[in-house]
């Protein structure tokens, strides 16, 4: 039995070879492709449980575009890949719908490692019990639709970006560690990663903060981890 289906799209083949070669030897089974069009048909088509897909892709589109177009009809789990970890790049990621990312050159273990958790994390979502509305401050999140609206407007999150505020949430005004949400948001494979943690929070902070520079809903305890401080209900 299939561990499931991965749409590979990258146009270097033999990182594509290499890619294939662990995947289906792990029990994967997997499609690929070097074109950006291509990829978006291959989605609605074949319906892939997750996509691996580079930034940088010969014809009209690049990565960023792919995602963009594939969020349009499509919410299958993305780990992009990038030559270079710049922020610009990353945020460029996040806001097109990438969920993950992993900067070249990789090895099979670090990727097996990122998809098996992206396809956890994917899983549990799908299965998650229903809970009852979140609101803090300006903010209601309600999870049964994970949607996310701030001072009456609906936020537009990705899965991750969700995830992560969820997380903060459902501990309101109660620190917590680096560690902590690395491991609860993304898996224990993520637990040191803390520029990837910052990255996040930098980019959840654009679209929930009314001054992202200075917030006053998701506060950073340096050194230490991050708090969504959320008003006292009053007597």
């Amino acid at each position: 039995m299939s561990e499931g289906r991965i749409l590979i799209v990258d146009d270097e083949p033999k990182l594509v070879r290499l890619v294939s070669e662990v995947l289906t030897a792990t029990g994967y089974t997997v499609v690929t492709t070097a074109k950006g069009e291509k990829a978006i048909e291959l989605t609605a088509v074949e319906q892939p449980d997750l996509i691996v897909l580079d930034i940088v892709l010969t014809g009209d589109l690049d990565g960023f575009e792919v995602a963009h177009r594939i969020r349009e009809f499509s919410s299958v789990p993305i780990i992009m890949l990038t030559a270079k970890a710049r922020e610009s790049d990353l945020l460029r990621g996040f806001d097109a719908g990438a969920d993950d990312y992993l900067t070249k050159p990789f090895s099979a273990k670090e990727l097996l490692a990122r998809v098996r958790a992206l396809l956890k994390r994917t899983r549990l979502e799908a299965v998650e019990p229903g809970q009852t509305k979140i609101e803090c401050g300006p903010l209601q999140i309600d999870p049964a639709r994970r949607r996310v609206t701030a001072a009456g407007q609906e936020v537009r999150l990705t899965r991750t970006e969700y995830n992560l505020l969820h997380e903060l949430a459902t501990h309101a005004n109660q620190v917590l560690l680096h560690e902590q949400l690395l491991t609860a948001v993304w898996g224990f494979e993520y637990q040191d990663d803390i520029d990837y943690l910052r990255a996040y929070i930098r980019y959840l902070r654009r679209k929930l903060e009314v001054e992202p520079d200075t917030p006053r809903l998701i506060i950073t305890q340096p050194g230490v981890g991050y708090v969504l401080e959320c008003p006292e209900e009053q007597a």
